[in-house]
């Protein structure tokens, strides 16, 4: 019997070569630990019998290739298993099995939202992480490719906490600022504040209902920078609250440079957030956003440049603000209220009612304004109301 040992990052793969076929030690997730650049998982060793046949795949690429006769035939392969590659390094991957049998509860798990638009936690909110992970799964069966990203990102996780530590450190850490210390730091804050991490949630049922661009869950969760810069200010604003504030104007600053989406951590944001493609939002220091929110892009709540204190606009809750807005000093948009995009409004705008223009004008004048009957930022309608009001053509 020969013993043949081979280090993969700080994990070791032994295995007996055999005539039956290879006995190889899979790693298993544990505690935590550094392992592939992230210190989310230790590897704990347990062995899984494999075809021989299906080692080849797991090797040094450098490896000369089964003579065509010799290959068996594939059908042979333990169907229990499908094999697909995490790279650890430029030519040496090292192969973790997945069930082929896909459970079935996942595929009825659907997230119920009650009346306010925020998710039934005490039910349902735990579900929605085993349904990104059943959507992982179903993505990595289309595009097989991408089985390095999913297992990275979600599937080698055991808790959206660990998996969005580890996305946001991964997306904001540079060559002096390491993603060890981001993901330290982030999964410290997730795990002790779930507050937060119900935000986060709600964020993302949000995005899925209202955008129709989401495809899924996961989806939105690795993809929409406006969804994650989000996720990484609520980070910077609890770091902001305990007195940390030179480390949460740092992740700011990371967050504009990679996201092109700058909110200053002292400005306060509910629940059930939808950022719309996002670029060029910018959200001062004093700023107040309600629940159930839709922002688009280019959007400013600034200040006027005139005064210093609480200087930024207060957004109410259900709130639509449509694309290239800038609302302008210490005014407030009451609750259900729209603003048409490109408009500038420096004044109080009423629930449930439509401002439009620079500067900003409500639909159906002051006196009498048009109510709206819906909640804008639920059935993000842009032009209603606005269409009939105005008679400008291009």
């Amino acid at each position: 019997m020969k013993v043949m040992a081979f280090s993969l990052s700080t994990s070791h793969l032994l295995y007996n070569s055999l005539s039956s076929g290879i006995h190889f030690l899979a790693p298993s997730i544990s505690t935590p630990a550094s392992f592939l650049g992230s210190p989310f998982i230790r590897p704990i060793f347990k062995p899984v019998k494999f075809s021989i046949f299906a080692m080849a795949t797991c090797v040094h690429s450098s490896r000369t290739e089964t003579p065509p006769q010799a290959k068996p035939n594939r059908t042979n392969l333990d169907e229990n298993y499908v094999k697909y590659c995490r790279p650890n390094s430029a030519d040496i991957v090292s192969c973790f099995p997945i069930s082929e049998k896909k459970s079935n509860t996942f595929h009825t798990c659907t997230p119920k939202v009650v009346d306010n638009g925020n998710v039934n936690h005490e039910e349902d909110v735990d579900n929605l992480w085993q349904l990104m992970m059943d959507e992982a799964r179903s993505d990595i069966d289309q595009e097989p490719i991408l089985s390095n990203y999913y297992f990275s990102s979600i599937l080698l996780h055991n808790s959206m906490e660990s998996a969005l530590a580890n996305h946001l450190s991964m997306k904001l850490s540079n060559s002096s600022l390491p993603s060890g210390t981001l993901f330290d730091l982030f999964i410290g804050l997730l795990t002790e504040d779930q507050d937060i991490m119900r935000a986060v949630k709600d964020d993302l049922i949000a995005v899925k209902e209202r955008d129709p661009a989401c495809i899924s869950y996961v989806h939105c969760f690795l993809n929409f920078k406006g969804y994650l810069a989000c996720q990484a200010h609520r980070v910077a604003h609890k770091l902001w609250l305990t007195g940390r504030k030179i480390l949460a104007l740092l992740i700011q600053n990371r967050v504009s440079e990679v996201f092109a989406v700058d909110i200053h951590p002292g400005a306060k944001i509910g629940r059930g957030i939808l950022f719309d493609h996002a670029t060029g939002v910018v959200i001062g220091e004093t700023a107040v956003i309600g629940n159930n929110v839709s922002i688009l892009h280019n959007v400013t709540l600034g200040g006027t440049g005139k005064v210093s204190g609480d200087r930024h606009p207060k957004i109410g809750d259900g709130v639509l603000i449509g694309a290239g807005t800038c609302v302008l000093g210490n005014v407030r948009i009451e609750d259900g209220a729209k603003i048409g995009s490109g408009s500038v409004v420096l004044k109080h705008v009423p629930a449930r009612t439509t401002a439009v223009g620079n500067p900003a004008r409500l639909v159906g004048g002051k006196e009498n304004p048009i109510k709206l009957d819906k909640m804008p930022s639920l059935t993000m309608d842009h032009t209603s109301h606005i269409s009939e009001w105005s008679d400008y053509v291009i």
